[in-house]
């Protein structure tokens, strides 16, 4: 580093102080905190930004965002050359720069690690990150800290896109990368286009059976109503109506948003006996989680909730459906020597009754540890790969070379069999791989291929909740004293130590009918997760309080 680059970043930094007494952790999420202590971290996540841009000679991306957190939260993350999340490699050195006591060390720290990461300095390298913000108030200060930390490396330029869902900046860094067109009008229009392509392709006997075209969409009071306010404009044969949209003056993530209403299993705030019947969504507060919902009567705020494992459910089945057509050889000319790979990616934590819908289909299920990044990762092994959690985020993959085999069937159906439902069907999954946002899950793009698939079914949500019926289940937590102690393998669902306790486990477990119960070690806090389900609620709550008796009797605070 020279002595002009140094001097500029002593400089910047000083502007930047470190909060006293204040250690954040980079996770998932990125740095989360109150926000009026973040603007330190902020400035420092823009020099990692730039960083990484002259490392991988790529666009990145750096989002202000808290999601589903309070209002008076807020956040930093920053967005791979592919659109996902920040190699996990580097989350240390996010760790060890938020916490740099001064700038003195912050500059040491930059500097031995641009030496072993092998990255070089000074003008003649360009850097260009990509910044976004949600409609938090402390948002436009907090991104000026990030714009001024990417400013501070010589060469790099920050980019202002303005306010937009998560999802949307992790688009624009893929599609820039890929060499697309990236604006938010670019996003919209291939969204709206897509959408139009499989409500183009729907079944004429499908169309005859018109489901209800009325959707009513819980916005968070947070940027995805805003921006399906914006959106919905663009469609044709879609009526949404948008509540907390964030226009009406209601709080972000009070009482609204996907977050409480998966947790909570009851209607958002704005949403009553008038919706009763009437198929509704909800995004959370930066639009990269959705779940959907029916109100079930006029007497109370009970919901019947379709979530992210039920969103999985419908994908894949539409998805599987659309291969076998496909593959189906209705003309002897066609070739179909290509075995395609479709993969479902689920973490403990799946509902089990979803994963044994998924198993009678005939589809392979495979399990994760629990974290988006470890989805992901797992799904982009298949030509196509979709994986959800239950809140709601997921999304699916499609490897490049099933898409270069798509396109060449494509054109050879085109040539031999135009019109036939083979040819649609090859047209379906091409439109779904344009429509889904792959980079990261998005609320936007995933409540549109919903609509779209449930037009192509003819199905009504309550269609679709009857695909299976959720197992009882029962969350719990044990504070420990260190959550270390506990080891787990086989994506968190079997404890290799402390020994002993695993058994214990399986011992309880056996006593109930489609009993199932793991525990996990919080990734944030001293405290040991212990999840049970089993065929009636009671016996899902006895499971877990036994469990969680074995796992204090081990690890809690009367265990030393």
């Amino acid at each position: 580093m020279d002595e002009e680059q140094r001097k500029i970043l002593l400089e910047s930094a000083s502007r930047f102080p470190r909060p006293q007494g204040v250690k954040l952790s980079y996770g998932t999420a990125g740095f989360r905190a109150e926000a009026s202590i973040l603007s330190s971290a902020v400035f420092r996540v823009g020099i990692l930004a730039a960083l990484r841009s002259l490392k991988t000679q790529s666009v990145i991306g750096l989002m202000i965002t808290a999601s589903h957190n309070q209002v008076s939260d807020n956040g930093v993350k920053v967005a791979d050359p592919s659109g996902g999340m920040l190699t996990q490699e580097w989350e240390p050195f996010a760790d060890a720069i938020a916490n740099a006591v001064d700038a003195e060390d912050l500059v040491r720290l930059i500097t031995d690690f641009a030496k072993k990461e092998n990255i070089s300095f000074g003008a003649n390298q360009l850097a260009q990150v990509l910044l976004g913000r949600d409609t938090r108030p402390s948002g436009e200060a907090l991104l000026e800290a990030a714009k001024q930390g990417v400013n501070s490396m010589v060469g790099s330029v920050a980019i202002d896109m303005g306010v937009l869902t998560s999802p949307q900046l992790h688009w624009m860094v893929r599609s820039r990368n890929k060499g697309m067109k990236a604006s938010e009008l670019d996003y919209f229009e291939q969204l709206f286009n897509s959408f139009g392509y499989l409500i183009d392709l729907i079944p004429q006997e499908t169309m005859l059976q018109l489901m209800d075209d009325k959707l009513k969409v819980d916005g968070a009071n947070g940027v995805g109503g805003e921006k399906l306010e914006e959106l919905k404009k663009l469609l044709k044969g879609l009526v949404i109506q948008v509540h907390n949209s964030g226009k009406e003056g209601g709080i972000l993530n009070d009482k609204v948003g996907a977050d409480y209403v998966q947790k909570e299993k009851v209607v958002p705030r704005g949403f009553g006996p008038i919706e009763v019947g009437i198929r509704c969504a909800s995004l959370d507060g930066d639009a990269d989680r959705l779940v959907y919902f029916h109100v079930l009567s006029e007497r109370n705020d009970k919901i019947d909730l379709v979530d992210g494992d039920k969103i999985l459910s419908l994908f894949a089945l539409f998805i599987k459906e659309q291969l076998s057509i496909l593959n189906k050889e209705e003309n002897e000319n066609a070739n179909n020597d290509h075995p395609v790979r479709l993969g479902v990616v689920q973490t403990a934590y799946a509902n089990g009754a979803s994963t044994i819908y998924l198993q009678q289909m005939g589809l392979e299920v495979v399990f994760t540890p629990t974290g988006v990044k470890y989805l992901h990762e797992k799904a982009a092994d298949y030509d196509i790969g979709i994986y959800f959690e239950a809140n709601g985020h997921g999304t699916i993959l499609f490897s490049e070379n099933f898409l270069c085999w798509l396109e060449a069937k494509n054109s050879e159906l085109a040539s031999i069999s135009k019109g036939s439902e083979q040819q649609k069907a090859a047209l379906r999954l091409s439109a779904v791989s344009k429509l889904i946002n792959q980079a990261v899950g998005d609320a936007l793009s995933g409540l549109l291929l919903v609509e779209a698939i449930l037009r192509h079914m003819g199905w009504s949500i309550q269609k679709w909740s009857e695909l299976y019926q959720d197992l009882p289940s029962r969350q719990l937590k044990v504070k420990v004293a260190d959550r270390t102690a506990v080891i787990t393998t086989n994506a968190e669902t079997v404890v290799v130590r402390p020994p002993g306790l695993q058994e214990l486990i399986d011992a309880e477990t056996a006593k109930y009918s489609k009993g199932r119960s793991f525990i996990r070690p919080s990734g944030t806090e001293d405290v040991i997760r212990v999840y049970a389900e089993a065929s009636t609620q009671e016996a899902a709550d006895n499971l877990a309080k036994s469990v969680v008796l074995h796992v204090d009797r081990f690890l809690g605070f009367g265990s030393s």
